[in-house]
């Protein structure tokens, strides 16, 4: 068991993974340990080295009594770095673990490489905190277990994983009273807002479409106040490393480890294929589509963007008139009918064929793919064609 003693306080913490591989150093959320991350590490160690801590109260960590704060908790991770011979790290830290993150960025500048804020915050509400620390305090920790286990993962995910759900409740519990309550004044006490335009370093901002603590409206977009910050959101509620620890590690992994050139090739095909599906399909439906992307679906999207539309439809041997006509060919030979109502909408509306031209292809298409596919492409076309009509 690897200890870090700071003025009589012992500090608990694990370092893993091959020691040529770049640290990332985990912070957890307040309420758990570091096996918060048990879930996400084996997806993470083939890329990196590990340091996990047990923050001060929690774990193998002490607890000791009284008010703890975020450079309190930053000086703890501090000294831990120095005994577990990390110079310099990316931070990657939950909830509490996000905040004392944000606070090594500010108060120890030359031992940060890069951040990671999985839903935190730079501001909290304090009535909320101080009521519960006074529960805490009075009634001991059992008394919130409950409620810290409803925010920390989605309705779904705990009924489809009460083992983990009972997990997470029973560690509540058993956390010292002091130690939960000392960290909570930390997070009742954050002031972080108006200083983390102050951080240089390369940050990735992680929201979860479920979480009730801390969302993207009201605090995870004010933290892209970081100059150059990143966001991405993931499935979940409020501690995505055991809710969604695939999409996490994708997320870090592709933010912390992209190459420069990489993610600048993979951007500029992006913009050229946005320029291509704009052309073909017309801004409205484009900005539409965009908005509609999930965590889910984003990937899948900007996947289509750059492979489709950036690099399929900017090839020279074919014109975009024949493209379209192929692809209406193509979709209702194999009846997908809402790509073809797509293409036949936005080939029409953009001059880039006639309905001439679209019956011609309905013809082709029956003889080469049956009479059944282009009888039901006509009356997917009639349709299109007369909400045109309506419109005109």
């Amino acid at each position: 068991m690897a200890i870090t003693l700071r003025d009589g306080v012992r500090l608990h913490w694990r370092i893993e993974g091959a020691a040529d591989r770049p640290v990332l150093v985990l912070l957890n959320s307040i309420g758990t340990d570091l096996s918060l991350w048990d879930r996400t590490v084996p997806l993470l160690l083939p890329a990196f080295r590990l340091l996990r801590i047990d923050t001060r109260g929690a774990g193998g960590s002490d607890a000791p009594p009284g008010d703890y704060s975020l450079s309190m908790l930053a000086d703890d991770v501090a000294a831990i770095m120095d005994d577990a011979g990390v110079a310099r790290a990316a931070v990657a830290g939950v909830s509490l673990g996000g905040m004392v993150a944000m606070q090594m960025a500010l108060d120890h500048r030359d031992r940060v490489t890069a951040l990671a804020l999985i839903c935190t915050s730079a501001t909290m509400d304090p009535a909320t905190w101080v009521a519960r620390i006074d529960t805490v305090r009075r009634d001991g920790t059992a008394a919130i277990a409950d409620m810290g286990v409803s925010r920390f993962l989605s309705p779904r995910f705990a009924e489809r994983h009460p083992e983990i759900a009972e997990t997470l409740r029973d560690g509540i519990r058993r956390q010292a009273d002091d130690g939960y309550a000392g960290a909570g004044a930390a997070i009742r006490d954050v002031a972080l807002a108006d200083r983390i335009a102050a951080i240089a370093v390369p940050t990735l901002v992680v929201t979860a479409t479920l979480d009730v603590s801390t969302p993207y409206a009201g605090h995870g977009e004010h933290l892209l106040a970081i100059s150059g910050a990143r966001h991405v959101g993931v499935d979940g509620a409020h501690l995505p490393p055991i809710e969604a620890p695939g999409a996490l590690t994708t997320a870090l992994r592709h933010f912390l480890c992209a190459e420069d050139a990489t993610t600048q090739a993979v951007d500029t095909l992006f913009d050229a294929g946005l320029v291509n599906r704009r052309r073909v399909l017309g801004d409205a439906w484009v900005e539409a589509s965009l908005a509609k992307r999930t965590a889910f679906s984003a990937d899948f999207q900007a996947m289509i963007t750059r492979i489709a539309w950036g690099e399929i439809w900017a090839r020279p041997g074919l014109d975009d008139r024949t493209r379209r006509l192929l692809v209406l060919a193509i979709t209702c030979a194999l009846g997908r009918w809402e790509e073809f109502a797509l293409h036949v909408r936005a080939g029409l509306s953009h001059s880039g064929f006639t309905t001439d031209e679209l019956k011609e292809v309905l013809m082709q298409t029956a003889i080469y793919a049956g009479v059944p596919a282009a009888n039901t492409g006509f009356a997917e076309a009639q349709k299109i064609i007369a909400i045109i009509e309506q419109e005109a």
